[in-house]
């Protein structure tokens, strides 16, 4: 896979400190994990690591130093994957669980796993608490209402941008509080 991007590459003037081969053989597993934790299905992240790598090597002459040649990687994928939602909007919307996935999560019994989800659960619902009454109104407007962010951003008289902020926060302090 890689000798045929690294024949693109060649129609380009790339820098000559950046060895691009290394870094797809040194982060392949980093950027499938990166892509895994924001695309749910296997053959768009195989899709979008591949894609990656075409358009690094497509414009790796655009890659001024300014940065680590993984974190350009990284942004490139990031930015592939925000496409990839904008395009495909429509297919997540109304794709549903197959049959095996439904009936395990539904009819999980090994004790293990109800204990712990229940103990995340009580450490979640308690951090909820904890929580002020305008962002317990926040979430009870995304979760239990299906609501967007400019729906929250509208009920609550505030920017789109700040709804963002205040839910990259809660979400931090729910993992922070959780352990995960």
């Amino acid at each position: 896979m890689t000798d045929a991007l690294v024949e693109i590459s060649f129609d380009r003037v790339c820098l000559p400190f950046v060895n691009w081969e290394d870094i797809f053989r040194q982060q392949q597993k980093k950027l499938q994990n990166f892509i895994r934790k924001r695309v749910a299905n296997k053959e768009d992240i195989e899709d979008l690591a591949q894609m990656t790598y075409l358009e690094v090597l497509r414009n790796c002459h655009k890659f001024s130093g300014a940065s680590k040649p993984e974190t350009w990687v990284f942004g490139i994928a990031l930015n592939l994957i925000r496409n990839h939602y904008k395009t495909h909007k429509g297919q997540y919307l109304t794709d549903v669980l197959n049959e095996e996935d439904t009936y395990d999560l539904t009819h999980d019994n090994d004790p293990c796993h109800i204990i712990e989800n229940a103990q995340l659960l009580r450490i979640a619902m308690a951090s909820i608490e904890n929580f002020s009454p305008q962002i317990k109104e926040m979430l009870s407007i995304l979760v239990e209402r299906d609501g967007s962010y400019q729906d929250v951003a509208a009920v609550l008289n505030i920017p789109v941008g700040t709804v963002r902020s205040r839910l990259s926060r809660v979400r931090e302090s729910l993992k922070n509080s959780t352990g995960l």
